[in-house]
C-alpha cells in the first residue's frame, strides 16, 4: 500500500528569526500532527505518506516562533482515529485544544467524552479531490449531538461552496470557522464572487476566518501582495474573528523547494496586520476568546 502512494515531504526544522515578538499568548489555530504510526498507525486509506511529526516536534517549533497555545486539527492521514490528538492534547499539559474529523457514528455521549479530553470543535471536508463532500442531512444531525457542547464546526470548503454554505451557516447554532482564506484564488484578488462571498459571511457574528495555508495560495501561482491584500481586507471586515495558523508540518508538499518556513510564515502577520493591536487580536486575543471554553 505505502509504495503506491506519494511520500510528503518533512517540514523545515530551522524556523527563521522572528522580525516582531509575538503578542504573549499567541495561538496557533492550525496544526496536525502524525503518528509516530508504530504507535498510531496511519489509516489504510489515506492519499499520503507523511514522515513522522509528533507532538514533541511541533512543541519545539512553537517554542522557536513565540507559540503558547494552539489547536491541534486531527489529520486525514489518521483517519477518523482521533487517538494521537488526544494523545497530542494530554501531553501539552492544558495548553492545547482539538478539532477532529467529523464522524456521524459518535454519540452525543461520544462528544461529550472527547469534550472532556480537550477537543473543542470538529472539522468537516467538503473537498472533493480530498474525499469530501456536502451531505447536509448528515451535517445537521452531527451539529444538533453537539449544540449543547461549547465546540466550534471547522469548515475545509472549495471557494465555488461557499454560496450554497453561506444560507447553510446562517442556520447553525455554533461558532463556524472557514479554513485557508475559503481556498479562493489569490490571483484574482477581490475581483471574484467567492471572495465577494467570504467577506459578506466575516461580516456574520458566527462567523470566523484563518488566515493560514497563505503557502497554498501562492503554490497556485498567487503573488504575496495578492495574499496580503485578502488577509487585510478580511481583517478590516471582522478584525474580532480572524484567526491565524501555521498548518505545520504542512500536508500535500511532494516537491523540494515547495516546504514553506514557519518562521517565514509567522513573519507574514506584519504585512497581513501592519497595527499591533489588529495583530493582537488574531494571534492572542480572537482565539483566546474562541477556544478557552
Amino acid at each position: 500500500m505505502e509504495a503506491k502512494l506519494r511520500v510528503n515531504l518533512p517540514p523545515d526544522p530551522n524556523p527563521r528569526a522572528l522580525s516582531f515578538p509575538p503578542p504573549p499568548g499567541t495561538w496557533d489555530t492550525h496544526f496536525h500532527v502524525y503518528g509516530p504510526p508504530q504507535v498510531f498507525p496511519y489509516a489504510d486509506q489515506r492519499l499520503y505518506t507523511p514522515p513522522a511529526a509528533p507532538i514533541e516536534h511541533y512543541l519545539a517549533l512553537a517554542a522557536a516562533i513565540g507559540i503558547e497555545r494552539g489547536v491541534l486539527v486531527q489529520p486525514n492521514v489518521h483517519g477518523s482515529d482521533p487517538g494521537v490528538t488526544l494523545d497530542a492534547i494530554a501531553k501539552a499539559q492544558g495548553r492545547l485544544r482539538g478539532l477532529i474529523k467529523a464522524d456521524a457514528s459518535l454519540s452525543t455521549a461520544d462528544f461529550e467524552s472527547l469534550q472532556a479530553g480537550g477537543i473543542r470543535g470538529m472539522r468537516f471536508n467538503f473537498i472533493p479531490h480530498l474525499g469530501g463532500r456536502l451531505d447536509e442531512n448528515q451535517f445537521r444531525a452531527i451539529v444538533s449531538r453537539v449544540a449543547h457542547l461549547p465546540w466550534v464546526l471547522d469548515l475545509h470548503t472549495h471557494p465555488d461552496m461557499l454560496d450554497q454554505l453561506a444560507v447553510l451557516i446562517a442556520s447553525i447554532p455554533l461558532p463556524v470557522i472557514i479554513d485557508h482564506f475559503g481556498g479562493v484564488d489569490a490571483r484574482s484578488r477581490m475581483d471574484q464572487p467567492a471572495f465577494r462571498t467570504l467577506l459578506d459571511l466575516a461580516g456574520e457574528d458566527n462567523v470566523w476566518i484563518k488566515i493560514s495555508g497563505a503557502n497554498r495560495l501562492m503554490a497556485r501561482g498567487a503573488q504575496y501582495s495578492d495574499v496580503v491584500l485578502l488577509a487585510r481586507a478580511l481583517i478590516s471586515r471582522a478584525p474580532d474573528r480572524v484567526l491565524w495558523g501555521t498548518d505545520w508540518p504542512h500536508s500535500g508538499v511532494f516537491e523540494i523547494g515547495q516546504m514553506p518556513n514557519d518562521g517565514a510564515l509567522m513573519n507574514m502577520m506584519l504585512d497581513f496586520a501592519p497595527d499591533p493591536t489588529a495583530r493582537r487580536k488574531v494571534l492572542a486575543d480572537n482565539p483566546a476568546r474562541l477556544f478557552e471554553r
